[in-house]
Protein backbone atom coordinates (compact mmCIF):
# COMPACT_ATOMS: atom_id res chain seq x y z
CA UNK A 1 0.00 0.00 0.00
CA UNK A 2 1.30 3.20 -1.13
CA UNK A 3 -0.30 5.47 0.95
CA UNK A 4 -2.18 4.43 4.52
CA UNK A 5 -5.85 4.31 4.26
CA UNK A 6 -6.11 4.82 0.79
CA UNK A 7 -6.25 1.92 -1.62
CA UNK A 8 -8.00 2.22 -4.90
CA UNK A 9 -8.07 -0.07 -7.89
CA UNK A 10 -5.73 0.62 -10.47
CA UNK A 11 -7.62 -0.50 -13.97
CA UNK A 12 -6.43 -0.73 -17.66
CA UNK A 13 -7.42 2.37 -20.00
CA UNK A 14 -7.48 0.07 -22.53
CA UNK A 15 -4.87 2.33 -24.58
CA UNK A 16 -6.00 3.12 -28.42
CA UNK A 17 -2.65 1.29 -29.43
CA UNK A 18 -2.37 -1.43 -27.04
CA UNK A 19 1.20 -1.26 -26.27
CA UNK A 20 1.20 -4.14 -23.87
CA UNK A 21 -0.70 -6.69 -26.75
CA UNK A 22 2.09 -5.63 -28.95
CA UNK A 23 5.24 -6.24 -26.31
CA UNK A 24 3.78 -10.00 -25.39
CA UNK A 25 6.07 -12.34 -27.64
CA UNK A 26 4.13 -15.25 -26.63
CA UNK A 27 0.51 -13.82 -28.46
CA UNK A 28 -0.77 -14.19 -24.48
CA UNK A 29 -2.37 -11.18 -24.97
CA UNK A 30 -5.41 -10.53 -26.76
CA UNK A 31 -8.35 -7.68 -27.73
CA UNK A 32 -11.78 -8.64 -26.90
CA UNK A 33 -13.58 -7.23 -29.70
CA UNK A 34 -16.99 -6.94 -27.72
CA UNK A 35 -15.66 -4.74 -24.56
CA UNK A 36 -12.08 -3.72 -25.71
CA UNK A 37 -10.30 -5.14 -22.81
CA UNK A 38 -6.91 -7.18 -22.75
CA UNK A 39 -7.49 -10.71 -22.70
CA UNK A 40 -4.93 -12.91 -21.33
CA UNK A 41 -4.52 -16.36 -22.26
CA UNK A 42 -2.73 -17.79 -19.23
CA UNK A 43 -1.38 -20.82 -20.83
CA UNK A 44 0.33 -18.85 -23.15
CA UNK A 45 1.93 -16.34 -20.87
CA UNK A 46 5.40 -16.61 -19.73
CA UNK A 47 5.26 -13.92 -17.12
CA UNK A 48 8.13 -12.19 -18.64
CA UNK A 49 6.73 -8.95 -17.50
CA UNK A 50 6.88 -6.65 -21.26
CA UNK A 51 3.66 -6.01 -21.15
CA UNK A 52 4.16 -4.14 -17.48
CA UNK A 53 7.14 -2.36 -19.18
CA UNK A 54 5.04 -0.60 -21.76
CA UNK A 55 2.15 -0.28 -20.23
CA UNK A 56 1.95 4.06 -19.48
CA UNK A 57 -0.14 3.05 -16.06
CA UNK A 58 2.38 0.08 -15.05
CA UNK A 59 -1.09 -2.08 -14.43
CA UNK A 60 -0.98 -5.43 -15.66
CA UNK A 61 0.59 -7.39 -12.35
CA UNK A 62 1.42 -11.01 -11.35
CA UNK A 63 -0.75 -13.38 -10.09
CA UNK A 64 0.19 -13.46 -5.98
CA UNK A 65 0.72 -17.26 -6.41
CA UNK A 66 0.66 -18.67 -10.03
CA UNK A 67 3.08 -17.81 -13.11
CA UNK A 68 1.07 -14.94 -14.93
CA UNK A 69 0.21 -11.25 -15.68
CA UNK A 70 -2.98 -10.47 -14.06
CA UNK A 71 -5.68 -7.71 -15.97
CA UNK A 72 -8.97 -6.65 -15.82
CA UNK A 73 -10.70 -7.90 -18.40
CA UNK A 74 -14.02 -6.15 -17.48
CA UNK A 75 -16.12 -9.11 -16.66
CA UNK A 76 -17.03 -9.79 -20.28
CA UNK A 77 -18.87 -6.38 -20.36
CA UNK A 78 -20.31 -6.57 -17.24
CA UNK A 79 -17.73 -5.46 -14.41
CA UNK A 80 -18.42 -6.74 -11.37
CA UNK A 81 -16.49 -3.35 -9.39
CA UNK A 82 -19.09 -1.26 -11.32
CA UNK A 83 -22.18 -3.25 -10.07
CA UNK A 84 -20.71 -3.67 -6.44
CA UNK A 85 -20.32 0.31 -6.36
CA UNK A 86 -24.18 0.86 -7.29
CA UNK A 87 -25.17 -1.51 -5.03
CA UNK A 88 -23.02 0.37 -2.12
CA UNK A 89 -24.01 3.60 -2.94
CA UNK A 90 -20.81 4.93 -3.43
CA UNK A 91 -21.34 6.27 -7.29
CA UNK A 92 -17.43 6.40 -7.88
CA UNK A 93 -17.22 3.86 -10.75
CA UNK A 94 -19.04 3.90 -14.06
CA UNK A 95 -19.37 2.27 -17.56
CA UNK A 96 -17.96 4.50 -20.06
CA UNK A 97 -17.52 3.88 -24.07
CA UNK A 98 -14.85 4.21 -26.01
CA UNK A 99 -14.80 7.54 -28.07
CA UNK A 100 -12.45 7.91 -31.15
CA UNK A 101 -11.55 11.48 -30.28
CA UNK A 102 -9.77 10.35 -26.47
CA UNK A 103 -6.84 9.33 -26.18
CA UNK A 104 -7.16 7.45 -23.10
CA UNK A 105 -3.39 6.45 -23.14
CA UNK A 106 -2.85 10.32 -21.65
CA UNK A 107 -5.01 9.38 -18.70
CA UNK A 108 -3.61 6.33 -17.40
CA UNK A 109 -1.59 6.93 -14.51
CA UNK A 110 1.14 4.22 -12.15
CA UNK A 111 -0.67 3.23 -9.13
CA UNK A 112 1.64 5.27 -7.11
CA UNK A 113 0.73 8.58 -8.42
CA UNK A 114 -2.77 7.62 -8.58
CA UNK A 115 -2.65 6.58 -5.11
CA UNK A 116 -1.27 9.87 -3.91
CA UNK A 117 -3.17 11.92 -6.22
CA UNK A 118 -6.31 10.87 -4.69
CA UNK A 119 -4.96 10.93 -1.24
CA UNK A 120 -4.38 14.37 -1.57
CA UNK A 121 -8.26 14.68 -2.81
CA UNK A 122 -9.26 13.25 0.30
CA UNK A 123 -6.92 13.90 3.07
CA UNK A 124 -5.65 16.97 1.57
CA UNK A 125 -2.49 18.59 1.15
CA UNK A 126 -1.37 19.01 4.78
CA UNK A 127 -2.29 15.78 6.20
CA UNK A 128 -1.18 14.05 2.81
CA UNK A 129 2.45 15.40 3.13
CA UNK A 130 2.75 14.58 6.73
CA UNK A 131 1.33 11.24 5.45
CA UNK A 132 3.47 10.56 2.70
CA UNK A 133 6.88 11.82 4.49
CA UNK A 134 6.46 8.69 6.91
Amino acid sequence: MFVPGVEIPHLCFQCEDYPCVNACPTGALSINDKTGAVNIDVSKCSACGLCVNVCPGKVPHMHPEKNHIVLCDLCDGNPKCVETCREGKWNTLKITFRSERVSYKVSAKTPKKLTIETARKILGEEIAKEVLSQ
